[in-house]
This record gives structure tokens, sequence and C-alpha cells, in this order.
């Protein structure tokens, strides 16, 4: 186009961003940068799951947008991995606002923003109180918390911030209020955020538009 495309106003720009326009290369159904794949060409397992993802009523899983729409295009793979998710999400027997505690603080360390959106209600209902999420959420100390709230999130930036051993003396507090079968499944838990938060970021998954992001830019 001869002289450049026309040139927006202020007005025109902070409308745009308002609505939080999609990259190019992310798909408008799937919010991703793959497309809803078809029923038709999956096995029967997973047609069952697509099914549930589309249920507007089918709780956790429900909407085929984001990591479920990711994990259909292998199928197989999320017919294996949906039990393992059950399992440690609400079978297991960790306290609601341990488990939501560690999904904040894996999302967190990878700066995921679909995640913590997803999450911070979640923590929230399962009586994380908001300071706690503000500790996660703007990475500050966690003296005078409760010692499960404590171990939790020092648990969570040792493994994925600072990427080091556990030390001793937090294995031991680790060990000792959980003790080593659930340790392993609250382990197991944020090792399968972690793998979402990879699928995210490769995948460019968006947070819906009618959500607003509760994450600060990094």
């Amino acid at each position: 186009m001869i002289g450049g495309p026309p040139q927006k106003n202020r007005n025109q720009e902070e409308s745009q961003m308002s609505a939080r326009q999609f990259p190019d290369d992310v798909f408008e159904e799937s919010c991703s940068r793959l497309p809803v794949p078809r029923r038709e060409d999956l096995p029967d397992a997973a047609k069952e799951l697509f099914d549930y993802f589309h249920d507007p009523h089918g709780g956790t899983y429900a909407g085929i947008r984001g990591p479920s729409c990711i994990r259909l295009h292998s199928p197989e793979l999320l017919v294996l991995s949906v039990p393992v998710s059950r399992y440690v999400r609400y079978q297991a027997g960790i306290a609601e606002d341990v488990r939501e505690l560690a999904i904040l603080v894996t999302g967190r360390a990878f700066d995921s923003q679909f995640e913590w959106t997803a999450h911070e209600p979640a923590a929230l209902k399962a009586g994380v109180p908001l300071a706690t999420v503000h500790i996660v959420r703007d990475r500050k100390p966690t003296d005078g918390l409760p010692e499960a709230h404590d171990v939790i999130i020092t648990l969570g930036r040792t493994l994925w911030e600072e990427r080091k051993t556990v030390p001793r003396a937090l294995y031991g507090r680790a060990i000792d209020l959980w003790g080593a079968r659930m340790l392993v499944d609250i382990l197991w838990l944020m090792g399968n955020y972690a793998w979402t938060a990879a699928l995210i970021a490769t995948f460019d998954v968006q947070v819906h538009p009618e959500k607003e992001p509760l994450l600060p830019p990094s």
C-alpha cells in the first residue's frame, strides 16, 4: 500500500488493547495455536473426553479451550493422563488450600497467566486468604504464614525458581506435615501444572476474552 497503513489514533489503540485481541497465529475457538481437533478423528475414549470438555456442566475439565484442546492433539496421552490428574487433585486427600497454593506457586514460577487466572479464584474459594495469594503473586516473604502454607510456597519456589535440591530442613518439615505418600502426590500435582505451563507457553494459550487476566505482566 502506497504511504503505508492509516495511522491509528490513541482511542482506537486503547479500544483494541481493551478487547485483548489474540495474536494472529492463535485460533479463537481454542484460544491457542492449535485448532480444536475434529471429534470424528479421535479414538473412542478421547471422544468421551471431547464431549466432557464441551459440556458446560462438565466440572473441572469443562471447556474445549486452552490446555484441554492441546491435550486432545495427543489423544492417547490425554486418556492416560486425565485419571492421574483427577487423582492428585481430588482423590489423594490433599487439603484444598494446600492443593491450590501448590498450583498457584507453580503457575507463578512460570509466569503462566492462564494458570494463575484459572486458579486464583479457586484458591480463594478453598480458603486461602487474599493476603497469602498476594504473597505468592508478588513473591513476598512467607513469614508468619501457617506452617503448611509456608512449606508449600517455599517448596515450590525452591523447585521451580531456585531449581535446587530441597534443603534437609525444608524436606523434614514437609515430611512431618504430609508423610511420604502425600508428599509424592503433592509433587506430582506440581509437576503436572509445570507440564501444563509448558504447553501453555509453547502453544501460546490465551486467557479467554470474557475473563480478566489476574497476574500482573512480567
